[in-house]
């Protein structure tokens, strides 16, 4: 399946989006209250500036406490975001994202966001694949 098929799939709520400069305290709002995993930075809502998870925020807390919910975005996102493209393989989604250890990653098409995407996005999609490759080969067995 291909991250075009994902999209489609997906609710159009369109992508959550911060710019930088926010707080830390307004990025765990935002999660919280859009019940999400993470939030792109990004001053105009294509560019792809950054990306900050819950586990990013989880981990500053621990480390230093409430005293980060002060901080700016950009000392926690990833500025080095690994993105794919509409044209990109489920499969290929899912082995960068399991070796990089991350679970969202924007969707990018000539250099602006066109959407994210989840493990879970891409789980769900390849579970209904192997749904269907079964209904197929029952299908096959039972000669209908």
């Amino acid at each position: 399946m291909l991250v075009s098929h994902i999209l489609k799939s997906k609710s159009d709520d369109g992508v959550v989006t911060l710019p930088p400069g926010t707080t830390v305290a307004k990025l765990a709002e935002v999660l919280s209250s859009r019940r999400i995993g993470a939030v792109v930075i990004s001053q105009d809502g294509r560019d792809v500036a950054g990306i900050v998870s819950e586990r990013d925020v989880v981990r500053e807390l621990g480390r230093r406490g409430p005293a980060c919910l002060t901080d700016r975005v950009e000392i926690l996102m990833t500025a080095k975001v690994t993105t794919c493209s509409r044209h990109d393989s489920s499969d290929l989604v899912l082995a960068t994202m399991t070796e990089g250890r991350f679970r969202h990653m924007p969707v990018v098409e000539n250099g602006q966001m066109v959407g994210l995407i989840s493990i879970g996005d891409v789980v769900k999609a390849r579970l209904s694949d192997l749904a269907a490759e079964k209904d197929a080969l029952e299908g096959m067995i039972k000669g209908f």
